[in-house]
Formats: C-alpha cells, sequence, structure tokens
C-alpha cells in the first residue's frame, strides 16, 4: 500500500516558516548574548561591607548586650577563633611530634581500670590508651592556659570581652563595624592584618582537616603525617 507523503510534506513546510519567522525577529548582539556577569573585585568589597554592615547592625540591636562586649559577628569575635584555631594547630603538630619521636611512654598501652577507675573508661570496662590520656590532660591543661589568657589578659594583650572603660573601646566599636573585608591588605610582620588572614587560613585549615578525618575515616594525627609526606612517624 503507498505511503502517504503529504504529512511530512506538511511537517516540513511548518518548519521553513518558523525559521522564516526566525530570521525576522530581534537579536540581541553577540557581546550581550555571550557576555558572563562576573563581579569584579570592588564589587565583592561592595557587597560584603554592605552584607556585613546588615548583619552586624541587625545583631546590635538584638542582642546589644552581647555586642558592646565584641561578641557576635564582629572582628573582636574572628581575631580570637583565629587565634584559637592557630593554636589548636601548634598542639596538633607538638601531638604529632611527640607521637612521632616516642615521647609520649607507652603509647598504646591501655589505663589499668582498678588503678584509675570510670575516669579512664570509654564504654564499659574498656579504657583509654596511655597516649589519649596524656593528649586529653594536655588538651584540659591548654584550655586553662587558653582561659587565663581570655580572661586575665597580660598588658600588652587584648582581653576576650572588649572593656567598656577602656580609652580604646570607641575604636575597637569602629574596627568591628568596618571589618577587613574577605580579602584582608597584605601586610607582612606583626599587624593586626596579618592575624586575621593567618587566623582565617587556620580556621579553614582545621575545617578541612576535620572533613578529611570524617570522609577516609582516619585520625587526624595520621591525616596530617599524610599531608606533610610522612615527616612526623
Amino acid at each position: 500500500k503507498p505511503v502517504k507523503m503529504a504529512p511530512l510534506r506538511i511537517l516540513a513546510a511548518l518548519a521553513l516558516t518558523v525559521g522564516s519567522a526566525a530570521a525576522f525577529s530581534p537579536v540581541a548582539p553577540f557581546a550581550a548574548r555571550t557576555a558572563v556577569s562576573t563581579p569584579s573585585t570592588t564589587d565583592l568589597k561592595v557587597s560584603y561591607e554592605e552584607a556585613m554592615s546588615s548583619t552586624t547592625e541587625t545583631w546590635n540591636s538584638e542582642w546589644p548586650q552581647f555586642a558592646k562586649y565584641g561578641w557576635g559577628p564582629s572582628v573582636q569575635a574572628e581575631k580570637w577563633n583565629g587565634r584559637h584555631a592557630m593554636f589548636g594547630w601548634v598542639f596538633i603538630m607538638t601531638t604529632a611530634y611527640c607521637k612521632g619521636h616516642g615521647l609520649i611512654p607507652d603509647a598504646d598501652v591501655p589505663l589499668d581500670l582498678k588503678e584509675w577507675g570510670t575516669l579512664a573508661t570509654i564504654s564499659g570496662k574498656s579504657t583509654l590508651t596511655n597516649e589519649r590520656a596524656i593528649v586529653l590532660i594536655a588538651n584540659v591543661h591548654f584550655l586553662m592556659v587558653s582561659v587565663c589568657a581570655a580572661l586575665c589578659p597580660l598588658p600588652f594583650s587584648d582581653p576576650l570581652l572588649l572593656d567598656t572603660t577602656s580609652p580604646m573601646y570607641e575604636k575597637a566599636l569602629a574596627q568591628n563595624k568596618e571589618g577587613y573585608g574577605y580579602l584582608p591588605a597584605m601586610k607582612m610582620g606583626v599587624t593586626e592584618e596579618a592575624e586575621i588572614m593567618n587566623g582565617r587560613l587556620a580556621m579553614l585549615g582545621l575545617g578541612a582537616l576535620l572533613f578529611t578525618t570524617v570522609l577516609e575515616d582516619k585520625p587526624m594525627l595520621d591525616v596530617v603525617n599524610e599531608w606533610i609526606g610522612g615527616a612526623y612517624f
């Protein structure tokens, strides 16, 4: 039975009609069609400053009792978080060095339950190893040092909480409002910009370390040792 080709001719005619109509439709310039909206450095800086300013104002209005001491989305909080992150890296590297050079005696020996009691237990009758116990107690000691540095600072350091009676209080508040931007100025040496940058890198590094530890199911010290090519142990 012969195949009727009328439907094919109709489809072809419709396609040509649509193509002809499209030829007369307005076309955007090539530059407008291919241009990618990429924010400039200035735009990013303005966006960051606007977002930071808005967030700070909202926090200050909702939690004034905390904002006056520098808590919340502020330079003061970022500075102290960065300091603790940097201190954390010092502790991690020191622990890895001690482990790799045999400075932790009987590292894999579990603590005696009869001697240490429930203080040494993990779950049931399982106890901590000597290495974990030493690292835990060292963490407690360093935590106390950190608390003392935060609440009882030396004359040359700044406190964790802003002092409302200090002559530098207004300057600190202004600094909290302005911030350092998404990328602080590269001022080398003992400068506030360098401290902020180092603190941010330390916090990002700790985040990457935690993520890798969970992803690969490995202890933190093993991950750090692999990152530096097995230099610790």
